[in-house]
């Protein structure tokens, strides 16, 4: 628990010799094997591998060390020298590792045999893996299709992925939630809406040519910090950057470049962020309307003074719909509606209108801050609203930039990981391989895991992940999944799911990204999808961690194989042997994005899918980008009250979602500890808490179930008044489940209402 004194009210820049040392500590504490630092020359270039941390794009003119901080510590992450052999099991019961941290699980090392659980010992223990293979195949066959479900994380690449997605459908249903559902799936579903879109307009290109970006609930520091070095190019070049976010994030605040050795030496920083609003959290409508108030005004006075139009009428004009209706709820919208729903002064938001207005190419940036929501839909609307005033989409140097959190989880959707049966190319499917896929639609996420609530799913596959722990309403979750007739988890290493298994459950472990995936045909080759729809070749060169260990591929063909009907036309080992048969396949279903595909996959940076709202063809019901009117001013679906209070989740700079690489939360001062509140000095006085002081959170959801984490040390945080902060995934335990966007389902993490118990 750190002093208050010790607390600095900024942190030390992003990058520099903090994410050095970062990257030493991990290097010391995973003990990685030799050859780890020629496995980080490779990373992210053309013939090598591609990181298995966040989706930001591998440019085509790559440096020495194309890799940031997170990068770095998944690669050593998963290249450790510890094993978690069957032989871990004999000094150690599952009940036993319930006490054990997310941490201290992930430094049992890799997982090296596929395992079974025995419930007589209440341990795992080894088995082959056509044994496994026959048994999971065996324990699907009787079940209802409606009652199995194939998850799938975003580590699996594309090949992988549209096999999990053939499988599914084979077997006879669509239940294929992915991990979207938990963070982006807001994306989908709210960019679909209004630009017939539904990933982010801007390429590569578009960041050497914009002039301005404009942040939303969008930390690069933590979560992509490879996105700084682009930043970092813009500033130099003179381009602006305003940011909105509850929560001073030092990665848009400063930034030492580690790859340039000047700058280590002097500690020369380059400021990020020319203007930073802390407005409330769950405000950005209001925010974003006020920066709309302000260009529309500029706009009339522009016009009645015969100067040129602020507003880019030509384009409102032949490319949007319903902008008299979005202009009419702007100007009915009262200054005071709007400063006193965001926090933010009237001035503040001229001043950021202003930056907006002189700006020819303006990129939209935005993450888990606007999607989760309860009305994260309304949120990228009112984004979209702004970035369309002026023309900011479909031109070079603008666009629409969602930041995707995981590798490839963009990607796994472009190739059929999807519940809603009507983005499926169901009738390529049927004429490839001759069967009825299902036309119902699956489960989400969230209702999967409703379902297991309510003892209505009856089995869980996992291609990757550690979904218990990402899922909210942890506690009842907890106590309903040990009751699913199989759990599978397909995993690198040891994760708090695997200690919930079913009546039946296996833990498969599969390669790393890094590895040599080798088949009939040799080493393979896998692909993955950035967040800007490039498609990257990725191909491991290390010798595996354990000669037991088997491709997600390779896995997913064999429980294919064992689960589902005979069919000549699914050649799974075929398939297994070969994964350019599987791009054959995705390119025969997928033509219009997969053309030429293993002829492209290796091209530096990547091949573009394309994107028709990038060239101002919009899929949308009207034919035009859709202007759209929130219903409120904020994206909450509950009211502000005496002793209530927002609480927003966030990620360490010591994590990668799910993933604990330690207790060192560099950026905001703590160390040694994950149980903490954030908390606003002025609220923490009118509360009577004082720093230091430990505290529970309860949930205050209103629908009787009682939600409570405990054990949390107060720190004194520059947030908004009303918001507190406190880390995820322990807080999911607080978050109801179905509370989230209205159109996506996907949890409102950043707006979870919470009561602060002492002691």
């Amino acid at each position: 628990m750190p002093k208050k004194e010790d607390l600095p009210l900024t942190s030390g820049p992003a990058g520099g010799w903090g994410s050095l040392r970062s990257i030493v500590r991990i290097t010391r504490e995973s003990h990685p094997s030799l050859g780890t630092l020629d496995t980080l020359r490779r990373q992210n270039k053309p013939r090598g591998f591609m990181c298995s941390s966040c989706a930001w794009p591998k440019p085509a003119n790559y440096k020495p060390f194309e890799f940031c901080e997170n990068g770095a510590k998944a690669t050593l992450w998963e290249n450790t020298n510890d094993r978690c052999t069957p032989e871990f099991w004999e000094d150690h019961t599952v009940s036993d590792l319930l006490a054990w941290t997310d941490h201290e699980l992930e430094c049992t090392g890799r997982l090296t045999a596929p395992m079974k659980y025995d419930p007589a010992t209440d341990r795992y223990v080894a088995i082959d893996w056509d044994t496994a293979f026959a048994e999971i195949g065996a324990a699907l066959q009787p079940l209802p299709r409606e009652d199995v479900v194939f998850y799938s994380s975003g580590h699996a690449g594309l090949e992988a992925s549209y096999l999990w997605a053939l499988m599914a459908r084979a077997y006879g249903n669509n239940n294929l939630p992915q991990s979207s559902n938990m963070c982006h799936e807001t994306t989908s579903v709210g960019l679909k809406k209004v630009i017939g879109s539904s990933v982010g307009t801007v390429i590569w290109e578009d960041l050497d040519k914009t002039d301005c970006y404009f942040f939303f609930g969008q930390n690069p520091g933590t979560n992509s910090p490879r996105f700084l070095h682009p930043l970092k190019e813009a500033k130099e070049r003179g381009a602006k950057i305003v940011t909105f976010n509850p929560v001073r994030e030092q990665g848009l605040i400063s930034f030492v470049d580690p790859q340039n050795p000047k700058a280590m030496l002097t500690g020369e920083e380059i400021t990020i962020s020319d203007q930073y609003h802390q407005l409330k959290g769950g405000t950005d409508i209001a925010a974003i309307l006020g920066l709309c108030k302000a260009v529309i005004e500029a706009d009339d006075a522009a016009q009645a003074e015969g100067r040129k139009a602020v507003i880019d009428w030509p384009f409102i004009e032949k490319h949007t719909h319903d902008f008299d209706r979005f202009i009419q709820f702007a100007r009915d919208t009262s200054w005071d509606a709007v400063t006193t729903e965001c926090g933010l002064t009237e001035q503040a938001l001229r001043d950021a209108a202003q930056v907006y207005m002189e700006a020819e190419r303006v990129i939209g940036v935005y993450g888990m801050g606007l999607t989760q929501q309860s009305h994260g839909a309304w949120n990228i609307g009112m984004l979209v609203n702004l970035l369309l005033l002026r023309g900011n989409i479909g031109r070079p140097g603008a666009g629409c930039c969602p930041v995707r959190g995981h590798s490839n989880v963009q990607g796994q959707r472009t190739v059929g990981i999807a519940e809603k049966a009507k983005l499926i190319p169901m009738d390529k499917l049927r004429e490839l391989f001759d069967f009825e896929p299902p036309q119902k639609d699956g489960t989400h996420v969230v209702d999967a895991a409703q379902g297991v609530i309510d003892g209505r799913i009856k089995a869980t596959l996992c291609l990757g992940g550690n979904l218990m722990r990402a899922l909210p309403d942890t506690e009842r979750l907890e106590r309903s999944w040990r009751d699913q007739e199989l759990t599978v988890m397909i995993s690198t290493k040891l994760n708090r799911s695997h200690l919930y298994p079913g009546k039946a459950a296996y833990i498969l472990p599969c390669l790393a990204r890094s590895e040599i995936d080798e088949q009939a045909t040799g080493n393979q080759t896998i692909t993955i999808e950035d967040s800007f729809s490039m498609i990257h070749g990725s191909i491991g060169h290390r010798a595996p961690a354990s000669p037991d260990l088997k491709s997600e591929l390779a896995i997913t063909a064999a429980i294919a194989k064992a689960a589902t009907a005979p069919n000549p036309k699914l050649r799974w080992d075929e398939w297994t042997g070969d994964y350019g048969l599987v791009r054959n396949l995705i390119e025969a279903t997928y033509p219009d994005d997969f053309r030429d595909y293993n002829t492209r996959m290796h091209r530096p940076g990547g091949f573009w899918r394309g994107n028709p709202a990038h060239d101002r063809v919009w899929k949308t019901e009207s034919g035009r980008a859709e202007f759209t009117v929130p219903g409120k001013l904020n994206a909450l679906d509950f009211e502000d009250a005496p002793g209530r209070y927002r609480l927003l989740t966030m990620r360490s700079n010591d994590q990668f979602n799910t993933t604990i690489y330690g207790y060192s939360d560099r950026f905001r001062g703590i160390e040694g500890t994950r149980d903490v509140l954030l908390m606003n000095a002025e609220d923490m006085a009118d509360a009577g808490l004082s720093h230091g002081d430990t505290v529970a959170l309860e949930s205050d959801a209103g629908d009787g179930v009682a939600r409570r984490l405990g054990g949390l040390s107060v720190i004194e945080f520059k947030l908004p008044r009303g918001t507190v902060g406190s880390y995820y995934p322990e807080c999911n335990v607080l978050v109801q489940m179905g509370h989230g966007d209205e159109l996506s389902k996907t949890p409102a993490s950043k707006a979870v209402p919470v009561r602060i118990v002492k002691g």
